[in-house]
């Protein structure tokens, strides 16, 4: 009989998903997003409370509901509905995405002090949505959010002073931002530094650096940030090759959804000792390469990853047990339809910044 694998990682996660969202929206999402809840905006509470049935519609996917309700409350010149608005239009929440009108409805709020409208607003002025760039203006936004608690924002800053878009390039200026929200313990921050450091494309590249941050931001649940550290301690690169700690990040990752850590995973597990007695792999790490070689074989598009799957398959089709199959591929397309749908609103939501 084989184990339930999956079930040590299912969460509320994505039962909430909907609801995350939305308090992303509303609150700006504290914590995850670096700001700092004694500076931010204190918003009256009629507004909070007016939206309650428009969150619950939203929570239900109940779209065209929401919607209707939250322009209700933006005709009222509510700023969190506004923003709410905005939001749906960035997502293609029930509709098909429309920049342009997201940035209208993040403008309206962002005029009302709301910081994450802000630093959206900011956006469309660095990326010119609807009317020509404008990046000192953009940054002037992005400014004022940090200011407020969205600190994040200040990450945005450092990109243009790194990148040298739209304002003279200063490396260590722009690195000296993100590394301050960074050390707020923004975990966004964490994780964008972490790039830094590893691409070396706008700085000279620090391995050591960029497996630290992202060992900051992997203990706080980041699947990205699990991913690269399990790769470069699988790899040894920015410090000591640890297989069994690099196998328990990708792992981490994998579980929580993020389909590029399927494959290392299966690898890891294919290559463990081997059982003294038998000669074959345990049973559990068997199930494993299995579980997370299926899982890859449904989300990889590369020809080399393809192959390398198709090399595991090839040799677990003459090891695993034909009555463990039925059970371990249920346990496998339950894992994907639980994070298929969060990976695509994960996925529509993203923010350049």
């Amino acid at each position: 009989m084989t184990p339930h694998l999956f079930s040590f990682y299912r969460s509320s996660a994505t039962r909430s998903f909907f609801r995350l969202m939305i308090l992303f929206g509303l609150a700006a999402s504290l914590g995850l997003l670096g700001i700092a809840p004694s500076r931010a905006i204190a918003a009256p509470g009629d507004w909070i409370a007016d939206l309650a049935p428009a969150e619950a519609a939203l929570a239900s996917r109940d779209y065209l509901q929401a919607y209707a309700l939250y322009q209700t409350q933006a005709d009222r010149d509510n700023p969190l509905a506004q923003f709410s608005l905005g939001l749906f239009h960035h997502n293609g929440w029930g509709m098909n995405a429309d920049p342009a009108a997201a940035c209208a409805w993040f403008e309206k709020a962002a005029r009302h002090g709301i910081p994450a409208a802000q630093h959206y607003w900011g956006d469309c002025l660095a990326q010119g949505i609807g009317r020509p760039a404008d990046i000192p203006t953009a940054l002037t936004w992005y400014d004022k959010a940090a200011s407020l608690g969205h600190l994040i924002s200040w990450c945005s800053v450092a990109d243009h002073y790194i990148q040298g878009r739209g304002v003279e390039r200063d490396v260590p200026r722009g690195i000296e931002l993100c590394t301050r929200v960074a050390r707020a313990r923004s975990p966004v921050a964490m994780l964008q530094l972490a790039h830094y450091y590893r691409e070396g494309l706008h700085l000279p590249q620090n391995l050591a650096l960029a497996r630290q941050w992202y060992q900051e931001a992997a203990a706080f649940q980041v699947a990205e940030a699990q991913y690269w550290l399990g790769l470069m301690l699988a790899q040894g690169l920015g410090g000591p090759q640890d297989s069994g700690e690099a196998l328990r990040w990708l792992e981490e990752a994998a579980g929580a959804g993020h389909a590029p850590a399927y494959l290392p995973t299966a690898i890891l597990y294919a290559n463990q000792p081997l059982q003294e007695k038998t000669g074959a792999l345990a049973p559990e790490h068997l199930a494993r390469t299995y579980l997370w070689t299926r899982a890859a074989r449904g989300h990889s598009t590369d020809p080399n990853d393809l192959a390398e799957i198709g090399r595991i398959e090839d040799l677990l089709a003459q090891i695993v047990p034909p009555t463990w199959r039925p059970t371990l591929d249920r346990q496998v397309d339950e894992h994907l339809r639980q994070f298929s749908a969060t990976r695509e609103a994960a996925h529509a939501s993203h923010s350049p910044d």
